[in-house]
């Protein structure tokens, strides 16, 4: 059974489907969520709270997803261009994601003030991580490379520094590719487009 936060975090969701941001009101989220406004306010503190916190659910989302497909093609030289067209198939259906790797905010999405920290803090610990808001579209992108290069480090033992480095490499490629198509596409070449640049002499990926 989901708890209260996650309950509001999917009704919120739900009504941004079919309304801006701005015609999304707290207390039909409460309501649709099957929670008291008083719950809401709680959990996220303010509307801007609550964005914080999707923008952050979104974030972790896609991380998971980004772990699901790498293990899925583990073993194979596959990964990255797997990677690269899930990435942009979620984002041409997820609006946020998509605002989250481009840092493109339309007035329909909800894109929060920046946070005014206070010296003691906000004192409820369960809004903490959400007060922190999204992450940037560099430190996701980021996160994202990181783990591809994780996953493909994985079972090959310990690398020269040199063919590391050429790993590394390629992974901010295909993630930084993956970005380009989702900015201006056309999202079908994405595959095509990481084929090249991951292949070529000295490209020892898992299962090549």
């Amino acid at each position: 059974m989901p708890t209260a936060r996650e309950a509001l975090l999917h009704a919120a969701l739900t009504a941004l489907a079919g309304r801006p941001w701005a015609a999304v009101r707290m207390v039909d989220v409460a309501s649709a969520a099957s929670v008291s406004r008083q719950t809401l306010y709680n959990e996220f503190g303010s509307k801007d709270g609550l964005a914080r916190a999707l923008g952050r659910r979104e974030a972790d989302a896609i991380l998971k997803g980004v772990d699901r497909v790498l293990a899925e093609w583990a073993g194979t030289a596959e990964q990255l261009v797997r990677l690269a067209e899930w990435t942009v198939g979620e984002a041409r259906s997820r609006p946020l994601l998509r605002a989250l790797l481009t840092g493109s905010w339309s007035d329909r999405l909800p894109a929060p003030r920046p946070v005014v920290r206070s010296a003691a803090g906000t004192g409820v610990p369960g809004r903490r991580r959400a007060d922190a808001g999204r992450p940037a579209p560099g430190e996701l992108l980021a996160a994202v490379r990181d783990r591809a290069f994780a996953a493909l480090e994985q079972g090959c033992g310990r690398r020269p520094e040199e063919e590391a480095a050429e790993v590394a490499q390629r992974c901010e490629l295909a993630v930084r590719l993956a970005l380009s198509c989702v900015v201006a596409g056309p999202p079908e070449a994405v595959g095509r487009l990481v084929r090249a640049a991951i292949s070529g002499p000295g490209w020892r990926a898992a299962g090549r």
